[in-house]
């Protein structure tokens, strides 16, 4: 797998931890969480948790835009990869694996819909002021008759 150098990558998202190179980083989650490389490369090293199979320990190279789920009570090192003089550090995000999931069934039929039901009145509501307020400032056209005000003598007349 090859990745772009270190210096060409983009400028990483505000809230993106950094791993300097000559230094490693040692982390295990509690609960299921995961790893985003925005920009630089790592080795990580994953060890095995309890009940997992071989496949799912070992050491990986990830790159910017790679992910990597890792489970609940696994050890995890990580090191920069980079070439020598190569000042700049890894950036990357470790959050919870909850974050990735998407909308629950419950989410996904029942409040989101009632949500696009809320703004959807809020805009039927709004429109039907303005249409008041529109009919409302042609009350005088509409008394008066054909858009213009009777003089004192024509109304005598009618």
């Amino acid at each position: 797998m090859s990745h772009p150098p270190t210096a060409s990558c983009r400028r990483p998202t505000i809230g993106t931890w950094r791993l300097h190179p000559g230094h490693a980083m040692s982390l295990r989650p509690k609960q299921g969480a995961v790893l985003r490389i925005f920009c630089g490369q790592v080795w990580v090293t994953q060890g095995l948790p309890a009940g997992a199979t071989p496949d799912s320990a070992g050491d990986r190279f990830l790159g910017p835009g790679d992910v990597l789920a890792v489970p609940a009570g696994v050890c995890l090192v990580m090191e920069p990869v980079s070439a020598r003089g190569d000042t700049a550090p890894v950036h990357f995000d470790w959050s919870d694996a909850s974050a990735l999931a998407g909308p629950g069934r419950f989410d996904r039929e029942v409040l989101s819909p009632a949500r696009e039901l809320g703004a959807a009145l809020a805009q039927a509501v709004t429109a039907m002021a303005r249409v008041l307020r529109g009919l409302l400032g042609y009350s005088e056209f509409l008394v008066a008759g054909r858009g213009r005000v009777l003089s004192p003598l024509e109304s005598l007349r009618s």
